[in-house]
């Protein structure tokens, strides 16, 4: 949390832009944290610890707009960089369309703590961080000939920050997280040396799990032992819920203000319009507790609230910041989803597999583009053939290929297994008839 005398300071440094000649100024004080443990077959690799604290302002001055950062944070070195960034932004080109939010639009405060930081995360002995990554790892080790390694980690972190404008906006927030993982690589076929991995984190340390990670680590990697290409074709495409966000993440970057202006945007005129199957739906839900990517305000302060981004197919929202609506001529919304939810179905992986009588279960991309001006995509995998419900072998080298919109609008089945912990809660999905390359 961010001490009375860090506040004074960035309110003392507001102040002091304004009376050197900025019409408008908003700082953002911050501080971050973090240690990380990792281990090669249960020994020891590499230890790491880094700490941050600085001072970001944002100047408007004469109608041009500048941001500069220090971590020094003495006030005399503080004068001297504050007008050393007023100077320079008076050489940038005018740009109208830079202002502040109206304070309108800003969260005010005055919600409940929304529990995202752990004040017994720094009193976790070192010692004990180090046994979990050694006993996940220990869970693997020792349990087949064939194993070659296994790296295990585990790390956490703190962040807070405390932001001020000249509007009147003010803004605190603060987080912690931590993560275990573990990594099995195995000898296979000829030069073949297959490896997968499990990880696990939390916002808080007594909900991170710490058992059975080097045991899913491990079956994983022998699952893809003889991992080859199947023929091409069209394919009932099953997703995990581990890769799932990386086929949602272009579709949601095709809604960012900066991409729509820039008219690099598929969904570009797509409001309201049906832009996927009826099923999806799809939601901003930032006021949650104790939940990855609460809350209350974004990093122009503007407030955030809950919000359809799909429902039943219709796209409903677009996120567009201050800059980019004023360039647009439309009305802004906010500048980034913050916590996303693809609202569940029936059935859990295996569950959705087993109605599948012939596809291919992707459990990893590998690469690969998409295309954000028309939606092409293409992307590496490797996973499962699917046959009858059953997952048959092993594939790996093969290519999915499509367009966004036709991938969306083919999706048939959504399970309910999100990976908790995440800010992206999307389930494994079903998209039906979708093109794999192989041989």
């Amino acid at each position: 949390m961010m001490t009375a005398s860090n506040k004074q300071l960035a309110q003392w440094a507001m102040e002091y832009a304004l009376k050197n000649g900025c019409s408008a100024a908003k700082v953002t004080l911050y501080a971050s944290s973090n240690t990380s443990f990792e281990l090669r077959d249960a020994r020891i690799d590499r230890l790491q610890q880094a700490s941050e604290n600085g001072l970001g302002i944002s100047l408007y001055v004469d109608g041009r707009y500048g941001t500069c950062s220090t971590n020094r944070l003495d006030r005399r070195e503080l004068e001297t960089f504050i007008r050393n960034g007023i100077a320079s932004t008076r050489y940038l080109a005018p740009d109208e369309y830079r202002v502040l939010p109206p304070l309108e639009r800003c969260y005010r405060g005055g919600l409940p703590d929304l529990q995202l930081s752990d004040p017994q995360l720094a009193r976790i002995n070192p010692d004990e961080k180090v046994a979990l990554a050694r006993i996940a790892a220990e869970e693997a080790l020792g349990q087949d000939p064939r194993i070659i390694s296994v790296e295990s980690a585990y790390s956490d972190g703190a962040n807070a920050s405390y932001r001020l404008m000249s509007n009147g906006f003010e803004g605190e927030s603060q987080a912690t997280w931590c993560s275990l993982g573990v990594t099995v690589s195995m000898k296979g076929a000829g030069e073949a040396r297959p490896s997968d991995d499990w990880y696990e984190n939390a916002l808080f340390y007594d909900r991170l799990p710490k058992v059975g990670l080097g045991q899913t680590a491990l079956k994983r990697t022998i699952d893809k032992l003889g991992q080859q290409k199947v023929k091409s074709g069209k394919y009932t495409l099953v997703i995990d819920s581990n890769n799932a966000a990386r086929l949602l993440s272009p579709l949601i970057n095709a809604l960012y203000g900066s991409a729509l202006q820039q008219k690099n945007s598929f969904l570009l005129d797509k409001l309201g319009q049906q832009i996927a199957a009826d099923k999806l739906m799809l939601l901003d839900d930032p006021h949650v507790p104790g939940s990855n990517g609460s809350r209350y305000f974004d990093g122009e302060g503007v407030a955030t609230v809950r919000r359809p981004i799909i429902e039943n197919g219709i796209l409903r929202t677009y996120f567009i910041d201050t800059y980019n609506a004023l360039k647009m001529g439309a009305a802004p919304t906010i500048s980034a989803p913050s916590r996303i939810v693809l609202q569940p179905g029936e059935g859990n992986l295996d569950a959705l597999t087993a109605g599948v009588s012939r596809g291919i279960l992707v459990t990893g991309l590998n690469g690969g583009n998409s295309n954000s001006t028309t939606g092409d995509f293409s992307y590496g995998i490797e996973g499962f053939l699917i046959e009858q419900g059953k997952l048959t072998q092993p594939v790996n080298e093969m290519n999915v290929t499509g367009n966004l919109l036709t991938l969306w609008q083919s999706l048939v089945g959504i399970g309910n297994d999100p990976r908790p912990g995440r800010s992206w809660m999307i389930p494994s999905l079903v998209f039906d008839g979708i093109d794999f390359s192989g041989f």
